[in-house]
C-alpha cells in the first residue's frame, strides 16, 4: 500500500488541513496522525487545489518528436501542476482513427506523469471535408469525447452541423478553432489594426473569429449538441458567447494565459516568439477576456501549449510557426494577473483550471473536491513565491517561451497524480521528505 501525508495545506486557500492519501485515494482530511510507513509532503502555508486539467495541449507525438514528445510534454505538465491534459489531434499522422487515439493513450499511460487524453480530429486529415471516425474513436479504449481540427477551422457549416449531430448521442463535444479562412487566411499573423498596418504584417481581424462562433452557437442550438470555443481572443466573441449562454445554448469556452496577459504591442519588435494563432489582441480585448473568465462567460483556462523546434520558430515573423509554450507557467500567469489583483480567489482558480475543464472534457475522476473518498489528484501552490522564468530550464523539448525573463509571484510547488508525487522542488526542499515510520498515534 502506498501512503502519502500532505501536511498543513490550505484547502482552496482557506483553512489548513492534512490530507492522508492511500493507494491513489484521499482517505482522511483534517488533523491526521497515521500509523505505519508514510511519505510526508510538508505543505505548510501552501494552497491545495484539485489537480489542474488542460483542455488544449499540443504534444507533437507522433510525427514531430523534435519539438515535443508525450514524455517531455507530460513532464512539463506535471511541473505546471497538471494531472490531466488533452492532446490535440494535429499530429502526423493525424489522430483521426481509433488506433491513433489508442496509441496516444498508451504512450501517456506509459509515462505515468499525468493523464494524457487524446482529442480526436473532426475531419479526416484535418481537411475539413469528410468526418473522421468519430464513433469508433468514442467506442475505443481511448473513449474520445472531445473532437477538434485545431490549427484549422471546421469552416464548412454543413460539416460542422453533421459533426455536432454525430457526437450528441454519446455526449461528445466539438472544440472549434474559430477562424474564417476567407477573412483571415493562412498568412494572417497580426491583429488587424494600427500595429499590423505599421508593421506591414497580414491582418487577422476579430470578426474572423466572431463570425464563426456566432454561426456555431446557432448550429449548437439547432442540433441540441455541445460546442466548445477554443482560445477565445476578442471582446466580440465574449459578447456572442454571453448571449448564447443566456439563450440556454450548450456552449463552453476557454482562454489562454497569453491572451489574458499579453497584447499585440509586443509584436513591434518582430519577435517570432509572440506569433500565435489567434494573435495577441489589444488591451481592451484582454480586459474583456479577464472579466468574462471571472463572471463565468468563459469557462476555463487552457494553455494551447504549442512547442516548436528552433528551425520552425526562428525565422522572420511572417514565416515563423504559430505557437507558444504554456504548461509550466500557466499557474504563475493566472496568479499574477487574476489572483493578486483580486479578480479570482483560489476557489475560482480551481473552477477555471480544474473543475470546469474536467467537466467539459468528461473526466469523471478529475476536478473533484479535496474530500475523503475522492481521487488524489492534487496541486500545491506557493502563492507568495517569486519565480523568474528561464526558458533554458523548461521540461519541454522546445524553447519558444514568451515568458522568458519575466518574474511572477505564485508557483506550483508540487503535483500529486493518482496519489503519487510527480513533481516537487527536489529532495532537499521542505516539500519532499523521505519515507518515515511512526508508531500508532505518534506525531510525524
Amino acid at each position: 500500500m502506498s501512503r502519502l501525508l500532505i501536511r498543513g495545506a490550505r484547502l482552496l486557500g482557506a483553512e489548513a488541513a492534512d490530507l492522508l492519501v492511500e493507494d491513489g485515494v484521499i482517505r482522511e482530511v483534517g488533523s491526521v496522525r497515521p500509523s505505519g510507513d508514510v511519505e510526508v509532503l510538508d505543505a505548510d502555508g501552501l494552497v491545495a487545489l484539485p489537480g489542474l486539467v488542460d483542455l488544449h495541449v499540443h504534444l507533437r507525438e507522433p510525427g514531430r518528436e523534435d519539438a515535443e514528445t508525450i514524455a517531455t510534454g507530460s513532464a512539463a505538465a506535471a511541473a505546471g501542476g497538471y494531472t490531466a491534459v488533452f492532446a490535440m489531434a494535429n499530429t502526423s499522422p493525424v489522430t483521426d482513427t481509433a488506433e491513433a487515439a489508442e496509441r496516444v493513450l498508451d504512450l501517456g499511460r506509459a509515462c505515468g506523469l499525468t493523464q494524457v487524453v487524446p482529442v480526436g480530429a473532426v475531419t479526416k486529415g484535418l481537411a475539413g471535408a469528410e468526418l473522421a471516425e468519430l464513433g469508433l474513436m468514442a467506442r475505443s479504449r481511448a473513449a474520445v469525447r472531445v473532437f477538434s481540427d485545431d490549427g484549422h477551422c471546421v469552416h464548412d457549416a454543413r460539416v460542422m452541423r453533421r459533426a455536432l449531430e454525430y457526437v450528441k448521442p454519446f455526449g461528445g463535444v466539438i472544440s472549434q478553432h474559430a477562424q474564417d479562412p476567407r477573412l483571415a487566411g493562412p498568412d494572417a499573423c497580426c491583429h488587424e489594426g494600427e500595429v499590423s498596418g505599421r508593421l506591414g504584417l497580414p491582418g487577422w481581424p476579430g470578426i474572423a473569429e466572431e463570425s464563426i462562433v456566432a454561426r456555431d452557437v446557432m448550429l449548437a442550438r439547432h442540433t441540441g449538441s455541445r460546442v466548445h470555443v477554443a482560445h477565445v481572443s476578442t471582446a466580440g466573441t465574449v459578447e456572442v458567447i454571453r448571449w448564447a449562454k443566456a439563450q440556454g445554448i450548450d456552449v463552453t469556452a476557454e482562454v489562454t494565459p497569453h491572451h489574458l496577459a499579453l497584447t499585440t504591442d509586443l509584436l513591434t519588435g518582430y519577435d517570432p516568439v509572440y506569433k500565435v494563432n489567434p494573435p495577441l489582441r489589444p488591451s481592451e480585448d484582454v480586459e474583456a477576456l479577464r472579466a468574462a473568465l471571472v463572471d463565468g462567460t468563459i469557462d476555463a483556462v487552457a494553455t494551447d501549449h504549442a512547442p516548436h523546434a528552433r528551425h520552425d520558430k526562428e525565422h522572420a515573423f511572417a514565416d515563423a510557426a504559430f505557437g507558444m509554450l504554456g504548461l509550466e507557467t500557466a499557474m504563475s500567469v493566472v496568479s499574477e494577473v487574476l489572483v493578486r489583483p483580486g479578480l479570482l480567489d483560489w476557489a475560482g482558480v480551481a473552477r477555471v483550471m480544474s473543475i470546469a475543464p474536467a467537466r467539459i472534457g468528461g473526466l469523471a475522476a478529475q476536478g473533484r473536491s479535496l474530500s475523503a473518498g475522492e481521487p488524489a489528484h492534487i496541486t500545491l501552490v506557493d502563492a507568495e513565491r517569486e519565480i523568474t522564468v528561464d526558458a533554458t530550464t523548461s521540461r519541454s523539448r522546445s524553447r519558444n517561451n514568451p515568458w522568458h525573463g519575466r518574474t511572477f509571484r505564485g508557483a506550483v510547488e508540487a503535483t500529486v497524480h493518482a496519489g503519487r508525487i510527480t513533481h516537487g522542488r527536489g529532495e532537499t526542499s521542505r516539500i519532499h521528505r523521505p519515507l518515515k515510520t511512526a508508531k500508532p498515534g505518534a506525531d510525524l
